[in-house]
């Protein structure tokens, strides 16, 4: 079972995918109160702390320095392009120094002309999505800051000693890169989740292969720091391999967004027909029992039309949603397009795919997505073939799955059906049921 991961560097990514409950204005929700609260909070921040720091040349340069070196990377990934989906841009190598090097303004800063760049250079996002993340990481790295010179005042740029002495700079300076990275993962949580409040908590903050990033991510910020403390012209030596990891790493996540669909985070239909091809070479080969779904949501035109594509998204999200957590990690699930989604269920016999089959289906009528006057709940219906029974290859299976889902529909829908014996069905558009 396949969905593509979120950023825990950058959360800004998963906010992305989750269409919002509601707007951010005109309409009450905790999205539309707390996206400007916490913008509020960081320009309030700023202000506070413009007279309280004063300007000293070694600030100003490091700042610049790092500034060019966040530019730097974000032309990279211009030039690789960051299509949905791709959210990991290792700028936490940028802002981590920022933090621990300078005064908390500068944290404060930073982001704002990084995720200017990123809006216009890069890729485009709604506007309220990019504001909070440049707040979050506003915060974060204040909060950081405000820690790491607390305890080790002697740290502004230009005064490596800290470096020299290792306790307590060096590990502390590792505790701050990890409190920055749990302040902005929570606060951009928390907007992801009230956008998309059918998702887990699990779902918006980490995963194995998530925190896994960040712990490389934060490692990588750690010695970009300590080199700008040694000496501000080793910068020039530590950018390179920072941009060839970032390529890399971005070019993995093209990879996997290739296989993925944008919306849903499921896999698409190629990447879905090429592993079930896989899956089905092998139970030739052991002879075990494998079993598709084909399910559909009953009368989806129906919801876009009353409620708009929005909430139609979310039908869908929140339908995606449902069968990944109803389903084994080794099942594969996928979007065909539109309304339609597709499972193939190795080691499943007849019972058993109908039994699963049945309790998606109990599970997504007891979905409720948010609307505007109230919430949607939305049924599907599902055809059931089994390998060899019904088909043995892949299109048979479809074919097969296909007509059971067609009897499902004509037989009024919100049902599991198998192929009948002697099922035939009209072409599309010639007597088949609205959909």
């Amino acid at each position: 079972m396949t969905a593509v991961q979120s950023s825990a560097g950058d959360r800004g990514g998963e906010l992305a995918r989750r269409p919002p409950r509601q707007g951010v204005r005109g309409r009450p929700s905790l999205l539309g109160g707390y996206v400007p609260t916490v913008v509020a909070v960081h320009l309030a921040l700023i202000v506070v702390a413009l007279p309280r720091t004063a300007p000293h040349l070694d600030d100003l340069l490091t700042f610049g320095a790092l500034l060019a070196c966040g530019a730097v990377c974000i032309e990279a990934s211009r030039r690789l392009g960051m299509p949905a989906g791709v959210a990991r841009d290792l700028l936490s190598a940028w802002w981590v120094p920022v933090a621990l090097l300078l005064p908390p303004l500068y944290a404060l800063l930073i982001p704002i002309p990084l995720q200017v760049l990123l809006q216009f250079r890069v890729r485009r996002t709604l506007l309220y999505r990019r504001v909070l993340v440049t707040a979050a990481l506003g915060l974060s790295g204040a909060a950081a800051s405000v820690v790491f010179h607390s305890v080790v005042p002697e740290s502004r740029a230009g005064a490596p000693g800290w470096v020299v002495e290792g306790w307590p700079g060096i590990p502390l300076a590792v505790a701050c890169a990890a409190l920055f990275a749990v302040l902005n993962t929570l606060i951009v949580a928390v907007a992801a989740h009230a956008a998309g409040p059918e998702a887990t908590w699990r779902d918006v903050l980490w995963n194995r292969e998530s925190l896994t990033l960040d712990v490389v991510e934060l490692c990588v910020g750690v010695l970009v720091t300590v080199t700008s403390a040694l000496a501000l012209g080793m910068l020039a030596l530590a950018l390179p391999p920072v941009v060839l990891l970032q390529r890399s790493l971005m070019h993995q996540q093209l990879q996997a967004a290739a296989r993925t669909d944008a919306k849903t985070g499921l896999l698409n239909a190629a990447a879905w027909q090429r592993e079930a091809d896989t899956e089905l070479s092998r139970a030739q080969r052991t002879h075990d029992p494998l079993a598709l779904l084909l399910i559909d949501i009953d009368h989806f035109k129906r919801v876009n039309d009353t409620y708009g594509h929005l909430v139609g998204d979310q039908v869908l999200v929140g339908v995606a949603s449902t069968l990944l957590g109803q389903l084994r990690d080794y099942d594969m699930v996928g979007r065909f397009g539109g309304e339609e989604f597709v499972v193939l269920l190795p080691g499943a016999d007849t019972v058993e795919a109908c039994r699963v089959a049945e309790r998606l289906r109990g599970r997504v009528r007891r979905l409720a997505v948010p609307a505007e006057d109230g919430t949607v709940g939305v049924t599907i219906s599902v055809g059931v073939a089994l390998f060899r029974m019904h088909g043995g290859d892949l299109i048979e299976l479809l074919a097969a799955a296909d007509l059971a889902l067609y009897r499902a529909k004509q037989s009024g829908r919100d049902r599991v059906c198998l192929p009948a014996l002697d099922d035939s069905r009209a072409p599309r558009g010639e007597g088949a049921p609205d959909a």
